[in-house]
């Protein structure tokens, strides 16, 4: 037996059927606009709130204790009691010398006494075992992006990958390394290819020069294209072929 609202919508004029679902696509589309303005707006709420807790976290109990003692903001402040002030205060005093300390080690590391220490430290460190490879890897990579070739994932280029016919958006990172290069007898290009939809993880692959197209877009613009799976679109700019 047939449900009396079935019957009821069967019933309905056209007309009514049409602005229904002209409704519903009018409520979709704008449900969608929304999302894409809240979103990025809540991950990077969500980002910064992780990366605070995760600095303060180890000293925030210590400092709270110390806000307590001296019985500040008794009444809070607006529309915030006490607890939260004393929570607030605490972190932003934390992040505050924690960036002052990081400013001052530093500098402390450019005068020649201090410089020696820490490399001592440095060589003690890379005699333990275990130890040693963590933190070698570690310090190659962070010396790396914040110590060499400016230039290095500027370039977004095109790469013919995984055949011929087929192509990847990719970074170049420089010039590979002369064994490699000489081992084919060729002049190679390191390229970073990202994935979709984390350009976190990729592929470096080398590819001779003749084979790299070179576009003018920029590489926030190629990660936003990668990250939406191709929804979101780069400028369009003719490529430069060299």
């Amino acid at each position: 037996m047939e449900h009396p609202t079935k019957k009821i919508e069967k019933n309905l004029p056209s007309w009514y059927k049409i602005i229904q679902l002209g409704h519903r696509v009018y409520m979709r589309k704008h449900f969608v606009t929304g999302l894409v303005i809240l979103l990025p707006l809540a991950i990077t709420i969500a980002v910064l709130i992780f990366l605070v807790n995760f600095f303060t976290k180890p000293f925030i109990q210590f400092v709270s204790e110390i806000f307590d003692t001296w019985n500040i903001f008794p009444d809070g402040l607006l529309f915030l009691s006490h607890r939260q002030m004393i929570q607030y205060t605490s972190k932003t005093l934390i992040l505050l010398m924690l960036f002052g300390f990081t400013v001052s080690l530093g500098i402390l590391a450019r005068w020649l006494m201090i410089h020696s220490f820490f490399n001592v430290c440095d060589k003690i460190l890379h005699r333990i075992p275990v130890v040693n490879t963590v933190y070698k890897t570690s310090q190659d990579i962070i010396k790396t992006i914040f110590s060499s070739d400016k230039n290095s994932f500027k370039q977004v280029v095109l790469v013919p990958y995984p055949r011929p016919g087929i192509y990847m958006l990719g970074l170049i990172a420089r010039e590979s390394p002369a064994a490699c290069c000489q081992v084919v007898d060729q002049s190679l290009i390191s390229v970073l290819v990202p994935t979709t939809p984390n350009p976190t993880t990729g592929f470096l692959m080398m590819f001779r020069k003749e084979d790299i197209y070179y576009l003018d877009i920029k590489p926030e613009d190629a990660i936003k294209y990668i990250v939406s799976c191709g929804v979101v679109l780069p400028e369009q700019k003719l490529p430069n072929t060299t």
